[in-house]
C-alpha cells in the first residue's frame, strides 16, 4: 500500500473513532440515557450522519488516492 493510501485509511479510521468519542461523550454527559425516546432518536440520527459524513469523505479521498497510484498488478 502507497503512503498516500496507508495516510487516507488511518485518518479515516480516526475520524470515525473520533465522531464516536464525541458523542458517546455527549450521551453521557448529557445523561441522553434517561432522555424521551424521540430525543434518543434524534441524537442518534444525528450520530448516524456525522459518521456518514466521514466515512463518504473519506471514501471519496481514498478513490481519487487510488486512482493516482499506479497499479502494480499483472
Amino acid at each position: 500500500m502507497r503512503d498516500g493510501l496507508r495516510r487516507e485509511v488511518i485518518v479515516l479510521v480516526g475520524l470515525v473513532l473520533a465522531v464516536d468519542l464525541v458523542f458517546g461523550a455527549v450521551y453521557f454527559l448529557a445523561r441522553l440515557r434517561s432522555a424521551s425516546d424521540a430525543v434518543k432518536l434524534g441524537f442518534t440520527v444525528l450520530w448516524t450522519l456525522a459518521t456518514l459524513a466521514v466515512v463518504l469523505r473519506g471514501l471519496t479521498r481514498l478513490r481519487k488516492a487510488r486512482q493516482q497510484t499506479p497499479s502494480t498488478r499483472v
